[in-house]
């Protein structure tokens, strides 16, 4: 690796770290609670994090994603897109390096994502031993 693409290496990682704090500090502003956050860089290569938080209502819900696009907007970052705010039961917000997740507690309960993408890793790390 040359020094150029280390520090470029570096950058995108300290951008991916500030993002996902400004991620978890907007979900926290609107009292989002129970929030995850999974390193999912071993086992995709469709996001580095995905974020996993719960809200009381399907409007608290939606109002946890809008503070999560303002703030990561404010701080330059671009969002990719926004899924499920019409019903609020599970809205998406995809920023590529980082993915958030934002559920009322049944919608969680019923997908269980950490779970999901748990047992994923231990499959391939079991795969990995083999």
């Amino acid at each position: 690796m040359t020094q150029n693409t280390l520090a470029t290496a570096t950058t995108i990682s300290s951008d991916v770290e500030i993002m996902k704090d400004a991620a978890v500090d907007a979900i926290e502003d609107i009292k989002g609670f129970d929030i995850t956050v999974m390193d999912v860089r071993a086992l995709t290569s469709m996001t580095n994090y995905m974020i996993v938080a719960s809200a009381n209502s399907s409007r608290q819900a939606k109002a946890i994603a809008d503070n999560v696009r303002e703030k990561l907007k404010e701080k330059g970052f671009s969002i990719r897109g926004t899924e499920g705010e019409r019903e609020g039961e599970w809205v998406l917000v995809d920023m590529d390096d980082i993915v958030v997740h934002i559920m009322v507690p049944a919608t969680r309960a019923y997908y269980n994502l950490e779970q999901l993408w748990g047992a994923a890793e231990t499959r391939r790390s079991s795969i990995q031993a083999e």
